[in-house]
């Protein structure tokens, strides 16, 4: 198995805490992380903004991505 990077491993020591067993269904997980993901963090339409909702916009992308990355990388922990 290879080595998670500490937020997919905080998610699923943090799932492993709550179901009470190792080796909780990474694939389960990284299906929930995506769905909240598209849920809280859906990726916003570009509309014309100031530099301040430029910002906003982008630091939300990088949100949903970095999301969507410990999800990946969950689904590849098997």
């Amino acid at each position: 198995m290879t080595e998670l990077s500490p937020a997919a491993q905080a998610v699923l020591d943090a799932a492993n805490l709550v179901f009470g067993q190792t080796g909780t269904t990474a694939q389960g997980i990284a299906a929930a992380i995506r769905a909240a993901a598209d849920q809280v963090v859906p990726k916003p339409i570009r509309l014309p903004r100031n530099s301040y909702a430029e910002g906003a916009y982008d630091q939300r992308i990088n949100d949903h991505q970095c999301l969507l990355a410990i999800a990946t990388e969950l689904e590849g922990h098997c």
